[in-house]
């Protein structure tokens, strides 16, 4: 069931959570400042604390130089995740897998890895 919206009448998608939201008292952020490793979020993070890193907010005229410069390379890095993830969801390689769980983290990253390594970035 969808909602009308007020402008065309057309029915729109309702929003989902909030990213924050679903993981019940920043479990997920706290694990990643455990381990020490970096995660590059979109803007929906913004707040998260620990190690997770944000472009800076506001219209791209008004950051200063070094902002927008921060915002490149996120959008860079970001995008490397976004490509190797889509692979990934494209091949079906995680609907195919019949082994441990404990397997599957290390192949997940050894096909990033190549993904990474092939692009020339």
């Amino acid at each position: 069931m969808g909602l009308a919206s007020p402008a065309r009448g057309r029915p729109r998608r309702p929003r989902g959570p909030h990213p924050l939201g679903v993981a019940p008292s920043g479990d997920i952020v706290d694990a990643l400042a455990g381990a020490g490793a970096r995660c590059w979020a979109d803007k929906g993070y913004r707040g998260a604390g620990g190690t997770v890193r944000v472009p800076y907010w506001g219209r791209w005229e008004t950051l200063s130089t070094g902002q927008q410069a921060h915002n490149r390379s996120h959008a860079k890095i970001r995008a490397l995740v976004e490509q190797a993830v889509a692979g990934l969801k494209s091949w079906r390689l995680l609907h195919k897998l019949r082994c441990a769980t404990t397997r599957i983290t290390g192949l997940v990253q050894a096909v990033l890895t190549l993904h990474l390594a092939s692009s020339d970035r």
